[in-house]
Parts: C-alpha cells; structure tokens; sequence
C-alpha cells in the first residue's frame, strides 16, 4: 500500500509540475483561462511563480532538501524558457 501512495503523489506531482510549466512558459491556451476570468495574462505568470516558490520552499523547510531539488529544477528552465521567448529566439 505504501508504494500506491507514492505512485499517486507522483503523478499529482507531475500534473502540477506541467500546469506549472504550461503557465510560465507563456503558454496562450493556459493562460487564457485567466483573460476568460477577466484577469491580466501576466497574473497566469504570477501564479506559476507562486507554485513553483511554494514547492521550493516545502523542501527546503522540510527535510530531506534534496527533494526540492525538481521544483527548482523546472524553475530554472522556465526562466530559460522565458528568457528565449522574450528574445524572440523561441517562437
């Protein structure tokens, strides 16, 4: 039973994870659920950021660290991400 757990935290994990990624990445069909609900689509960003801060934070305040290792991870390459998309090196 204990390995069920685990398999189903892994996979809400991942799930969160891509929605994360999806947001910060500029994504025009997950932000656009924002711009429906009559927000800016900046915020879907905000919100991404907030995700990803949040699951870095758990793992640094809760052992063992080197859990949050994947969060900060996808963070990184989401900056990356971003940075490109700016740059117009990404379409």
């Amino acid at each position: 039973m204990k390995y069920v757990n685990y398999i189903a935290m892994s996979i809400v994990n991942l799930v969160m994870l891509m929605a994360t990624a999806l947001k910060l990445s500029g994504n025009e069909v997950a932000l656009q659920s924002f711009v429906d609900l009559g927000l800016a689509s900046w915020f879907g960003t905000f919100i991404g950021v907030c995700e990803l801060l949040g699951a870095i934070y758990y793992h640094v305040m809760f052992p063992p660290i080197e859990a949050g290792i994947p969060a900060a991870a996808v963070l990184l390459c989401c900056v990356y991400i971003i940075r490109r998309k700016r740059t117009g090196v990404l379409p």
